[in-house]
Order: C-alpha cells, then structure tokens, then sequence
C-alpha cells in the first residue's frame, strides 16, 4: 500500500519530537528528531533527495512520531529508540557492554594494578578510567609495571609463594611476597603509578627526584640508582605522550571519509594525558554529510550508551547541532561541557592527531582484500571485460598558476596502491598551465617505456580530466601504436561533488554511466583520489625545494650554540625540518616563541 504523506503531513504537529519510518512489515527503517516535526517530515517529500535517501523514502509504509517538550527531550528519546531499534538507515555505533578500567584493590596490603571491565565504578577500590580499548589498559599496566615493579601476579600465588618468580629476576616485580620490600615503600609505588595514570607524572618525577638526593646525601647510593632509573623512565614516557598538557578532559571525534567508505576515530584525553583512541567504521545509510554524520555519532557515543563525558567534546567538522547536543551533555554530566571544532595549540594537536588516525581507520579498510576483489569485480563487469583486470594506472597534473607543474601516475592492483610503482614526472619545457601538453608529455615517457618492453603495460589506463585530457591520451596512445590497454577518463560534475564524475570510455563520445553507489565507481574515484594526493605532494616538494633558502644560520635569534643544539636533538638539518613546533620546543635553549620563528623559517 502506497503511504500517503500528504494526507498524514496534514495533522503532523509543529511541536519537538521523535519519529519512526516502518516498513510494511512493521519494522522500523530510520529513527530522527526533529525542531519542528511537520517541517522535517515534509522534506522527505518535496525537493530533492539523494539516491539513498530516495530509496528509503520509497519504502516507508507508515511514520509513528512522539512529541515532547523540548528538542532536548527528543535527542536522548531519539538515541534511545535508536540503541534499541537499530534501524537499519541510522548511524549505529558497537553497543559496549562494559568499559576497561584499571582498577587497584583498597582489601590487600600489596596491592596489584589489574585490568578489569565493568558497567560502572563500585565501591570495592579505585577505578581508573574508562580507557577507549583494553590494549590502551594493558599498554598503561605493562609500563607502570616496568617503572615501578608492581605485582601482577593473583593474590592466590601470592599468599603461597616462598622464593621470588621471574618477575622479580627479569627486574619488573619488587617481590613483596617474599618480603624483599616493606609494605610502606610498596604502597607509595603504588601511590606513584596511579598519580601517572592520573595523569600527574610530573609531580611524581619532582618526587622521585628530591628522594634520589636525599638518598644520594645519605650515601645511600644504591638506593639513588634505583630511583635515578625510575626518573629515566618516567621522562622517555613523557616525551612519548606528547599530548601531556598537565591539564585538559576532552574527547575528539574526527571523521574521514571516502566514496563507499567510512572512517571515525574518538580519542579520549583525561587530565591532560591520552588514555588511547577506538575506532568505527558505520554505515553511512542515508549519504549524510560530514557534518550530519558526525552529530549523530556524537550523539549515539554520549546518549546511547552511558559514557563518562569530559568537559570538552572536540570535533573534526562542525556539528549541525551543536548547541543543542552541548546543551543536552550539560545537563546530563551536571557541568558545564564545551562542544567545539574551532581549537588552537595543544587541543589541535589532539585534533590533528584524531584525524590521521580516521584516515590511516579509512585507508586500512580501503585496502580490505575482500572489498577491493569486489570493486575489481564490479568493475569487470561495468566495462563488460572477458577477465578481471589486473592493474590500474592513473595520471594527474598538479601546478600553481603554471609553477612547478608535475604529473603523478599512481597503480592499484588487486592489493590495492601498489606505491613502489608510484611516479613523478617533472613536466619541462611546455607553457605554463598547459595542462594537455604536460599530459601528454607524462603519457610519452610512460608509454615509450611500454612499448619497448621496459614497464608493465596497465590493464585500464585512467586520466584524470575533460574531455581535452581524454583526446590527448588517446592521441599518445595512437601515435606509439600501444594497444591492448583500454582508456578510461573521469571528468569532474559541474558540483565537483564524489559520485556526479562524468566517465568516458575509450572516446570522449562515449560515456560510461555509473549508479553513484556501484563499487566499481568507488575504486575509480579512489584511484583518481590518490593520483590527485600524490601530485599534488609532487608538485609542493618542487615548488618548496624551489623557494626554500633559508637556513639555520639565517634565522634571527639562532647562533652556533643553539644550532649545535638543535641538529644534536634531531639528528641533523633535516630532522629539525620536519619537526613540529612542540617538539623544537622541547630542545635545550628554545623557547616557544623561537620555536614558532624557526617553524615558520623552516616551512614557508
């Protein structure tokens, strides 16, 4: 029965509410809220829709809808429905069922530091945490053991041991079963390796250190040499943790995102210290955008499941709903609770960080064998090939307004990139911004290569273009009489949007539809991604190898001392190149304001 949104949308209220899309049978396809119910729920039917969205639409046989009495309301009654419905259009996260905590017991006098999962904190002893993932807990504990020789041994080996084990021997246990260590002097360990965990290293260290003199004052120096070792190691932790701010609770969502794939990683920070990251990999059911997508991870992250919530929630894009999802976590951690993408110094740090590792979640599952056999596959079958194709190439051009113009040619093969037959070309000798003739110099020095015999000729060539680049590889490929590779070009919709490309196959009379959905388009488009990504990295070193003059020597405020410093610390000039403000900061005799003026020399 065809459901009909005209007559229901008559009686729809304009009130804050809930709604739920059903199938014929009764099951529930999408749950949303909505400000204003009749608004939302009309455009699912005026205007236009994108294909996903259109095939949803056209399966909704009835829409039950809940009115409350804030738009609050209605975003917690909407994450609720959508933990326990699971529509199959929504954005679903992995429902935790408990959380990883470290967790020390307050009922034995030697005390172990031991991983444990559970729904919340209980008053049997102290809970650090939640960590994001059980290896961020085990990680914690290995080190805190190494540091300050913790037991981790079960309290009924412990009661019955009568000589120490090869913890004690491989130096990582104190063995206090055996009585090698008093009780006070264990317990303050303990002490120490919950303050880092907390976050607090720093005053362990200054701890640590005025024990060391005392010890040394004392001619105890066997004594000075243990604690000397455990400040050693506590200073190589806190420059693995770059992110130690001494303060600072957030949580940062970063989304990445490709056609037909979906990357989103949350990493969690607690008193300035990155407890580690997970990670997701939903459905992106509807082809929301970025900015949708990411509302209501955050949502479902906080709402549908009962997470601990930080004073800040820092995102990758901006949140539709921003104010109001800030406004709804208020009201649930009882403070104040910050919802931001806008952040500068240390949380960009965070920022960035969350981001590369959404990219690096995306690019592991782009290169998913399964899924890239499938692409192949679909291709094969869009192209109307006799046998899979084995190898793909792809050419791009990448300039500024003519300067330092380099083309890319980049291979997947059924591995995926296939980098160690990636390639520059250093376009010379044509008119500046002359596109078609820097590609067909890139294609000539390519395909010379083919015909005689010195590189593997590709399956399916790819340009990335109009229809001028497509006649240009055409007419390279006639007038080296190469055949038997088939011609494909890609030329970008008038929106530049992924999934409007307008294909050619062999001519530029010739277009190759495509549903915005089909897996062959997507490895396409990955392909023309990635040739894009490596021109243009090709295309920034010539220009920056071309610009760059200045040198350690040149910079105001850096004289032989400090540049002995720096090329000491980072191994050379290159090293200190690459290095990020933070770490030229971290150099004896650099302050941060120095560090920003040989940054900014360094990377013009």
């Amino acid at each position: 029965m065809t459901f009909n949104a005209k007559q229901f949308l008559s009686s729809v209220s304009t009130s804050p509410g809930v709604y739920r899309m059903l199938d014929d049978d009764g099951n529930t396809l999408y749950v949303g809220k909505a400000k204003r119910l009749k608004a939302r729920l009309a455009s699912y039917f005026r205007g236009q829709l994108n294909t996903k969205t259109q095939a949803m639409v056209a399966r909704i046989a009835d829409i039950q809808i809940t009115v409350t009495r804030s738009e609050t309301e209605a975003l917690l009654l909407e994450q609720t429905l959508i933990k326990e419905l699971r529509p199959p259009y929504n954005i679903l996260l992995r429902d935790d069922k408990s959380y990883p905590f470290v967790f020390v017991t307050d009922r034995h006098p030697y005390p172990k530091l031991e991983y444990k999962r559970a729904r919340q904190r209980r008053d049997d002893g102290r809970y650090l945490g939640p960590y994001p993932s059980s290896g961020a807990v085990r990680e914690s504990l290995s080190l805190m053991q190494k540091i300050f020789h913790i037991r981790n041994c079960e309290d009924s080996v412990f009661a019955h041991r009568s000589r120490p084990c090869l913890q004690y021997q491989i130096n990582r246990c104190s063995a206090p079963c055996v009585d090698y260590i008093a009780e006070e002097d264990y317990q303050r360990d303990v002490e120490h390796a919950v303050m880092c965990l907390e976050g607090k290293s720093e005053d362990v260290t200054q701890a640590l250190t005025q024990a060391m003199e005392t010890a040394s004052q004392a001619l105890n120096f066997e004594e000075a040499g243990r604690l000397r070792d455990q400040i050693q190691q506590l200073r190589q932790l806190q420059q693995r943790q770059f992110v130690d701010n001494d303060s600072g609770d957030a949580d940062i969502f970063a989304l990445a995102q490709r056609p037909g794939a979906l990357g989103i990683s949350i990493l969690s920070v607690r008193d300035g210290r990155m407890l580690g990251a997970r990670h997701h990999a939903p459905k992106n059911g509807l082809d929301l955008t970025p900015e949708a997508l990411l509302t209501d991870v955050v949502s479902q992250y906080y709402f549908g499941q009962p997470h601990n919530v930080p004073s800040e929630v820092i995102t990758s894009h901006t949140l539709d709903d921003s104010a109001l999802i800030a406004e709804a976590l208020t009201q649930q951690a009882g403070k104040r609770i910050r919802v931001t993408s806008q952040v500068r110094g240390h949380r960009a740090q965070w920022q960035q960080l969350a981001m590369t590792n959404a990219e690096q979640q995306l690019a592991s599952q782009l290169a998913n064998t399964t899924q890239l056999t499938q692409r192949f596959a679909a291709l094969q079958k869009a192209l109307g090939l006799d046998s899979l194709p084995e190898r793909l190439e792809c050419f791009d051009i990448s300039h500024s307004h003519g300067e330092a113009t380099v083309a890319s040619c980049v291979v997947f093969d059924h591995q995926g990139p296939r980098k160690s037959d990636y390639r520059h070309f250093r376009i010379e000798g044509v008119a500046a911004g002359d596109d078609y003739a820097a590609m067909q110099q890139a294609l000539t020095r390519r395909l010379k290569r083919v015909k005689s015999g010195e590189a593997v000729a590709p399956d399916i060539l790819i340009v990335d273009g109009g229809k001028g680049q497509l006649n240009m590889a055409r007419e390279v490929l006639d007038e080296l009489a190469v055949t038997g590779i088939l011609l494909l070009g890609v030329a970008k919709g008038t929106t530049r949007k992924a999934g409007l490309e307008t294909l050619f196959l062999e001519t530029a009379d010739n277009p190759l539809p495509l549903d915005p959905a089909s897996p062959a388009l997507h490895l396409i488009q990955h392909i023309r991604d990635e040739s894009h990504r490596f021109a243009i990295a090709g295309h920034r070193a010539q220009r920056d190898k071309a610009r760059r003059t200045s040198t350690l020597q040149e910079i105001p405020g850096i004289g032989p001392k400090r540049r002995r410093e720096l090329l000491r610390f980072f191994g050379g000039l290159q090293g200190v190149q690459k290095a990020s403000r933070a770490e030229l900061a971290r150099v004896p005799g650099i302050n941060a304001a120095l560090a920003e003026s040989i940054y900014l020399a360094l990377n013009k």
